[in-house]
């Protein structure tokens, strides 16, 4: 009962992790006619936001090490929801920036921490629909900040994202005698966390980091553009509408994430991880079918979340198997690292281009990366076999 009022928990902290991502891309074509700057420079914002996971990430090894996860947990919400509060009150455009710091920290801290102890202590089942509730964070934004559009301004929608993520902090404070309990009689899942000198030696390592790279390339370009996709190809929107098809993408990853949650145990990560992949394909085939309408690219972007849905959670869990417990925290943190460096500079990539050649290239963008991640995966399972 315990160990499953703790799962519950889990599962709560990913929501919170979920729930800011979408909300930039959301109110972005809003947000950029109140700073009244050009619509690439959400890529800078989401860069800085990405960069700072990346540091957070790279210190998880020795956080990890040092503090329990739990810890780590509540401090990294409390940090979220302080840049959150930031960016409801900012009036210009760099204010953002100073705002996107605490919030970046506190997303990679949480990211790599959970990850690695479901990894470590549960079931892949449990890992794929850890990550479904993520996309329920993410999906649920989207609607806060249309709300906030519609009743009052986009700032609310971060206002509310912030009192939401405080009230689950509360929760994770109150189940601090959960995790000990959960873990009475079992080997603390922090120590033994090797170097990263030391991880990034053993064989495969460098190709999932690649692979994680690209798979969260496309991933953070269309949670950050798919809103700004609708806009620039389809007239006659409004806002709000606009605005909701931020959350098509997060909510194919939690269908994803159900469903591979339900079949995990009788297919393997690597298999999901293909199937993935494949579901991926057909989802941005359908965005090249040409059409006035929205219907066909609203439904192609279920589909490519769907698709992406077990690829995340399954290379993740794939972590103590392939790489060992002693290399599983440093590898799930150097994935993680390796995943923002695609967050961050990707998206900003695609901005500029998309200013220069359209915003209707967006498929082939994302085409590319998806071809990168199955490519290097493959390689993975090749390099691994051989050790």
């Amino acid at each position: 009962m315990l160990t499953t009022l703790l799962v519950a928990v889990i599962y709560l902290i990913f929501i919170s992790l979920g729930l800011p991502d979408s909300l930039l891309g959301a109110g972005w074509p809003v947000m950029q006619g109140y700073f009244n700057v050009p619509s690439s420079y959400a890529g800078y914002v989401s860069m800085t936001v990405s960069f700072m996971t990346i540091i957070s990430a790279l210190l998880s090894p020795k956080l990890m090490s040092r503090f329990h996860t739990k810890w780590i947990v509540i401090v990294s919400i409390l940090l979220s929801a302080f840049g959150l509060i930031g960016y409801s009150v900012a009036t210009e455009y760099w204010m953002l920036f100073i705002f996107a710091i605490p919030y970046g920290l506190g997303a990679g801290a949480i990211d790599a921490s959970i990850n690695n102890y479901v990894a470590v202590n549960y079931s892949s089942s449990i890992m794929n629909f850890l990550h479904c509730f993520y996309g329920l964070g993410a999906m649920i934004s989207p609607y806060i900040m249309a709300t906030a559009l519609k009743y009052a301004k986009w700032n609310q929608g971060y206002t509310w994202t912030a009192y939401l993520q405080l009230g689950i902090m509360f929760i994770c404070i109150l189940s601090l005698p959960l995790w000990k309990k959960n873990e009475e009689g079992k080997e603390e899942e922090e120590s033994g966390c090797a170097s990263i000198s030391e991880t990034l030696k053993v064989k495969g390592v460098i190709y999932t980091l690649i692979a994680f790279f690209g798979y969260c390339a496309g991933e953070a370009t269309c949670f950050l553009w798919t809103a700004s996709y609708f806009a620039g190809t389809k007239s006659g929107l409004s806002a709000e509408l606009i605005a909701s098809f931020a959350s098509l993408i997060f909510g194919g990853l939690m269908l994803g994430r159900i469903i591979s949650g339900f079949i995990s145990n009788k297919l393997d990560d690597k298999t999901l991880i293909r199937i993935g992949t494949l579901v991926e394909l057909i989802g941005v085939i359908m965005l090249f079918i040409p059409s006035e309408g929205y219907l066909i690219s609203a439904i192609g972007f279920v589909v490519i979340g769907t698709g992406m849905g077990p690829i995340y959670p399954s290379i993740q869990h794939m972590a103590p198997i392939n790489f060992g417990k002693k290399y599983s925290a440093t590898v799930i943190s150097l994935q993680m690292a390796s995943a923002y460096v695609g967050s961050t500079f990707m998206p900003m990539v695609f901005g500029n281009l998309q200013m220069i050649l359209g915003i209707e290239i967006m498929p082939v963008y994302v085409l590319i990366f998806l071809v990168l991640t199955i490519s290097f995966m493959e390689i993975t399972y090749i390099a691994i076999g051989k050790k």
